[in-house]
């Protein structure tokens, strides 16, 4: 199930990936990537693309990994300088460093004039463009950028993961599926994987099925509850509660999900009252536009000061359990009824 290529790449991050996969296949490699970005089944799947192709089966001593903010930039450097052992290149992959937000002054210096024979993969969440080594790597490597994919490209993938195991779904049910999974790559893999052994004697994936065994993320929980809140439907909202609490997740981080979910609503209103499409909605906020339209129709069930006050009887209810005036479980039950009557 592995991600396919280029082809689904859009605008600079297909080029991106389209030029690796080029290097991969020509064998004439950069010095240095950078792959970065919030999806990391994508990062993960390049990275080990390139570790691969930049070293010989087996070959570890030629192969070093580092990881994390502590990372020696020194010994880096020192060992970028060591000469391969039998080999044509050293590779060092660097993971999570926060070298291209902090400390990356000196990694940038020794890349304007590496050793022929080191090649360098950094592996980002987050980059600083206007960094000194950001502009390093850009200036004589590949820099990519791996963002949360849109709706279309997730459901071009999944169908094909589909196709190729000889399995036919509706649209409806690809909905219910993307639903529940949301746009992580690494979720949506884990839990097409199990719904295909699900359906293994079958060849049409169901509504149903995707019900009886895909996980809902915790999100989709919590949306669901303000739905039943916004609509009054107090038993379902408090279903949800109890069904979390049993899924093992601590009331205070539940609490947590119901004020950043009625924070992020009053936002979206706020930008629709403003005129914003829901693709505009989905920039500003951080959410894809399919989802961004979910949260516009349920902000729209809700007065911007019903929101403004649920918000701060979240904070109330957050110090009434802090000051031992209220137990956790309890203050957000009470929360739940009180909005959803």
């Amino acid at each position: 199930m592995d991600w396919m290529g280029a082809r689904h790449g859009r605008g600079k991050q297909g080029c991106g990936m389209q030029r690796i996969n080029e290097d991969i296949k020509s064998g004439q490699f950069k010095q240095m990537y950078l792959l970065y970005g919030e999806e990391a089944y994508l990062r993960k799947q390049y990275k080990d693309k390139l570790r691969e192709a930049l070293t010989a089966d087996g070959d570890t001593m030629n192969c070093s990994y580092f990881e994390g903010r502590n990372i020696s930039v020194g010994a880096v450097v020192d060992l970028a300088e060591t000469l391969p052992f039998l080999a044509q290149r050293r590779v060092i992959i660097l993971e999570n460093s926060n070298l291209f937000k902090a400390d990356g002054e000196k990694m940038a210096e020794y890349l304007a004039q590496p050793a022929e024979t080191a090649y360098l993969v950094f592996v980002e969440k987050e980059v600083d463009k206007r960094s000194r080594l950001y502009k390093a790597v850009a200036a004589k490597g590949t820099v990519v950028e791996f963002p949360v994919q849109n709706e279309a490209t997730l459901k071009k993938w999944v169908l094909g993961m589909l196709r190729r195991e000889g399995k036919q779904i509706t649209e409806r049910a690809l909905d219910s599926f993307l639903e529940k999974t949301g746009t992580d790559m690494e979720n949506i893999r884990g839990e097409l994987e199990k719904l295909m052994c699900y359906c293994m004697d079958r060849d049409s994936v169901t509504e149903q099925d995707i019900e009886d065994i895909c996980i809902q993320r915790v999100s989709s929980h919590i949306f669901d509850m303000i739905s039943a809140i916004a609509d009054r439907r107090q038993k379902r909202a408090l279903d949800l509660y109890y069904e979390l609490l049993s899924l093992k997740e601590p009331a205070m981080r539940i609490l947590y999900l119901i004020a950043r979910q009625f924070n992020m609503l009053l936002q979206v209103k706020e930008l629709k009252r403003k005129g914003y499409d829901n693709k505009a909605i989905g920039g500003k906020v951080g959410l894809q536009p399919f989802i961004a339209g979910k949260y516009a129709a349920q902000a729209g069930k809700f007065e911007s000061a019903d929101l403004r006050r649920a918000l701060e009887a979240c904070v109330e209810t957050e110090e009434a359990v802090k000051t031992g005036r209220m137990n956790d479980v309890m203050g957000v039950e009470l929360l739940i009824v009180k909005y959803s009557v």
